[in-house]
């Protein structure tokens, strides 16, 4: 053990004690196109092999017209997938399989909870763990809900306990844009990409109404004090959007057709701005919060 500390460790103490350090090349000019910088790839180590169940028992709520309930029903899984299922007598269990008696239970399709705040504000909420609204600002669309997910939250575990299987977390709504969501399969892992639902799109939370004009105007004195005020900055945002996203296609252009010159500086990134390029773009979808429906009508 000993000689392995000192082996990690060596490299630090040659520099602390002024050792000469290696050569260092500069980086070629980096690629800066397109604008927007590419979110960490999910992890993709193996998970572990769900072992095959048989339920017996069971009233079934199968999210069919046709038969939306079976009162005695059975359910048989195989690597954490449904294989079959049916009514009455369950079928005889076979080697390795764990065998779960159902009565007076229920059993139901996995639930997908599209706005939740798990993870960001977690339960039992402590100040500690509150990291849902950065309410500092009334825009803070550049921010991503997963630098916040707190993978440990115990109400993860009570959302799988009543049948939710995904859901996507969001930042929460003090803000007229309050930044990207994220899309979590809910099985415990130490680290949140780990629990990203892979290829899920990225989201971005608005809110519009009573918690801006609350947090912002009432709160502090500062704009947005109104619902026009709200409005105003959604639009001059957008707007600045729009001005960045033909900034950046203009640099391609020139960057694709130049003449021999040498290559200009790309325009100043604004994280904001990549954000709601994508939603101006369809590439992030909007979730807003509203409390009236003249108001989703205005959005």
């Amino acid at each position: 053990m000993a000689h392995r500390w000192l082996a990690a460790i060596g490299p630090l103490l040659l520099i602390a004690c002024g050792a000469a350090p290696p050569a260092f090349d500069p980086p070629e000019r980096p690629a800066l196109d397109p604008p927007r910088a590419e979110a960490p790839a999910a992890f993709t180590a193996p998970t572990p092999a769900a072992p095959a169940v048989l339920i017996r028992d069971v009233t079934l709520l199968t999210a069919n017209s046709a038969q939306p309930r079976i009162e005695r029903g059975w359910l048989r899984l195989r690597g954490g997938l449904i294989e079959s299922l049916g009514e009455g007598d369950a079928p005889e269990a076979v080697a390795g399989e764990a065998v779960v008696d159902g009565a007076g239970l229920f059993a139901t399709p996995g639930l997908i909870d599209t706005h939740s705040h798990l993870g960001v504000y977690a339960t039992p909420r402590v100040w500690a763990h509150a990291d849902g609204n950065e309410a500092t600002a009334p825009i803070t669309a550049g921010l991503q809900a997963e630098d916040a997910v707190w993978p440990q939250d115990p109400g993860f575990q009570r959302a799988v306990a009543g049948g939710v299987t995904t859901l996507q977390v969001l930042p929460g709504s003090a803000n007229l844009m309050g930044g990207q969501s994220v899309v979590l399969k809910l099985h415990p892992r130490r680290e949140v990409r780990a629990m990203r639902f892979p290829g899920a799109p990225t989201g971005v939370k608005m809110a519009c109404g009573e918690n801006p004009k609350r947090v912002y105007g009432k709160g502090r004195k500062a704009m947005p004090a109104s619902r026009m005020g709200s409005l105003f900055l959604m639009r001059e945002r957008l707007i600045e959007a729009r001005r960045y996203k033909l900034a950046w296609d203009q640099w391609r252009h020139d960057q694709a057709h130049g003449d021999g010159k040498p290559p200009a500086d790309p325009p100043k990134r604004d994280l904001v701005l990549d954000t709601l390029t994508d939603v101006l773009a369809g590439r992030s979808l909007v979730h807003i919060h509203c409390y009236r429906a003249d108001e989703m009508l205005q959005q």
